[in-house]
């Protein structure tokens, strides 16, 4: 009989969008890069991804993330994100939750802290009221108002944008199609029409840098409090979408709107998510045209500490996926002439 496995974890919600962090128990990955740990990890350590994040023990909303030593010698710590369906390059929301979690863990205090991740190395300040502010990896757009045909639906526009991610960021909608206001009541209609686009992008080939796959789509609106920029949907790669404003997903949109001449640097940028929650948002100018370091804050609080036990018994012990995401060929959205919900 194999001994049970424990994992211990440390919970957390940033704007309302969940991180559960391993604290030990994790696979072993090595010192190499980060980059080659998430091959071993996908390819060696998978069912530990699954355990961590799936049902029974978690959801599609949930994004998971494994603390580890950094390669990069001037990071103080590593971390590689995932969720229900695979792994992640960087994820805003979860580095603000990876801050506060080591704060509340007595690892880290105020101040400055480098993160070693898979696609570079990011910094978080950490300030003594909790706010975290993550300066991310480089970002910038792609493509600008790229047209996508979604069978059914007709033409959409939209920007290719990468902010650690590779995001869709919708500019404008076919004629004549209704949608629904940007609430959380109406999160299954939006996630219907992100699934069908986000197909509709992989079927056309539309792509990110290096044939990258456009894994996240993002839609806008006008915010609820007009103190604020912009409210937000994303949908995330595995059919959930954000209940925050998506760290990498406000960076792309910066992207974009530094690309357009909007917002200067040093500007900020307020950010709703579909629930309310707010991330701030601004940028300095990179090295090559075009390219912006974004700086992404907010606030993560910590909800539970625990230890998975994964029961070599149990048929389930690595977890079961039950996708909440609608069909991305359903009939509800379609043309209109009256108008928008």
């Amino acid at each position: 009989m194999l001994p049970m496995h424990t994992i211990d974890v440390i919970d957390s919600h940033t704007g309302g969008e969940p991180t559960r962090l391993i604290v030990s128990g994790g696979p072993e990955l090595g010192r190499g890069p980060l980059r080659e740990r998430v091959a071993r990890f996908r390819a060696d350590f998978d069912h530990i991804r699954r355990a961590v994040t799936l049902e029974p023990r978690g959801s599609d909303v949930l994004v998971g993330g494994l603390i580890c030593e950094p390669h990069d010698e001037t990071c103080s710590f590593g971390v590689i994100f995932f969720n229900n369906v695979d792994y992640l390059g960087m994820c805003g929301h979860g580095t603000i939750g990876l801050i506060n979690s080591l704060q509340h863990l007595g690892r880290i205090e105020p101040g400055v802290h480098s993160i070693d991740t898979p696609v570079g190395k990011v910094t978080a300040d950490l300030a003594p009221s909790g706010v975290v502010s993550v300066k991310n990896v480089k970002s910038y757009r792609l493509a600008a108002g790229v047209e996508v045909d979604v069978p059914g639906l007709g033409t959409f526009a939209g920007d290719v944008a990468y902010g650690g991610n590779w995001f869709y960021l919708v500019r404008s909608y076919p004629d004549g199609l209704s949608v629904p206001e940007l609430e959380v009541e109406h999160h299954a209609r939006w996630t219907e029409l992100g699934m069908r686009l986000r197909a509709s992008l992989a079927s056309s080939g539309i792509t990110g840098e290096g044939d990258a796959e456009i894994d996240h789509v993002e839609f806008f609106g006008a915010p609820a409090d007009p103190q604020h920029d912009s409210r937000n949907f994303v949908l995330c790669p595995g059919g959930a979408f954000d209940r925050s404003p998506c760290g990498t997903g406000t960076s792309a949109k910066l992207a974009c709107l530094a690309a357009d001449g909007v917002l200067g640097p040093g500007e900020s940028w307020a950010q709703e998510s579909i629930i309310g929650s707010v991330f701030t948002g601004s940028y300095q100018e990179g090295p090559e045209p075009g390219v912006i370091f974004p700086t992404v804050s907010g606030m993560a609080f910590v909800s539970a500490q625990a230890s998975l036990i994964i029961d070599p018994r149990d048929p389930l012990r690595h977890g079961f996926a039950v996708s909440s995401a609608v069909s991305s060929a359903g009939p509800s959205i379609g043309p209109s002439t009256g108008a928008p919900e």
